[in-house]
């Protein structure tokens, strides 16, 4: 039963804001949506609106995606609690952070009455964002190289069907650096949560390459542990 009650001092406000990250192409690239109302309008900022009273956090997260974006039930996973007093020009608010992963780049829907735009930017080339956004999509980027060396997280960014090369190009584009092609793909081989398909890719020019899918099963139970990769 719920109970009627004023509190006697004044409560912060809450937010969810979510950080979503797709990969294509050799690309890992940001959502961000285009902001239409003060403050910071005309400026992009992450998909967030405010927690809504009997909702959960991430009921929060997912109702906003669906708002902002059109897309339902990516991968996600809560990042950081953000509470500095003055990092929202109208009132102490409290935002939750969420990273979100995805395997591409969709063509998103805008629901939402407050943004006019949607737009993914390579995570390297950003404009300048509203609010502490800036420092918030820092924080993800840092949590994302950190992770993949001890969870198979980032392979939720990958698509069904993969090559090594693929694989190893998504691991150097988030940790920003040039990864030995010999000892990569003897670790990641003997770790035992790769299927070798009976699949190729089709080239015109050049060898077809061998196609790789994630046991699911194993993956399941890595993501409950700590292996560190050794890259």
């Amino acid at each position: 039963m719920k109970i009627d009650y004023t509190y006697k001092y004044p409560r912060p406000a809450i937010s969810v804001d979510n950080v979503m990250l797709g990969y294509a192409d050799g690309a890992l690239k940001i959502l961000l949506v285009h902001r239409t109302n003060e403050p910071y309008s005309g400026k992009w900022a992450l998909p967030g609106g405010f927690l809504h009273e009997g909702e959960s956090l991430s009921e929060c997260s997912v109702r906003i995606l669906k708002e902002k974006t059109g897309l339902e039930n990516p991968f996600m996973e809560q990042l950081y609690t953000f509470g500095a007093p003055d990092r929202d020009p109208r009132e102490h608010i409290i935002s939750v952070t969420y990273f979100v992963l995805i395997n591409h780049f969709p063509v998103v829907e805008n629901n939402a009455e407050k943004v006019d735009q949607v737009a993914w930017f390579p995570w390297s080339e950003l404009p300048d964002v509203a609010f502490d956004h800036a420092a918030i999509i820092r924080v993800a980027i840092d949590r994302i190289r950190a992770k993949i060396r001890y969870s198979p997280l980032a392979f939720e960014l990958l698509p069904e069907k993969f090559t090594l090369s693929q694989l190893q190009t998504l691991f150097e584009v988030i940790l920003h650096q040039t990864l030995d092609r010999r000892n990569f793909r003897k670790k990641l081989l003997s770790m035992n949560i790769l299927q070798e398909l009976n699949e190729t890719t089709t080239k015109k020019v050049g060898k077809p390459a061998v196609l790789y899918a994630f046991d699911k099963k194993k993956y399941d139970t890595m993501l409950q542990q700590q292996i560190y990769f050794e890259l």
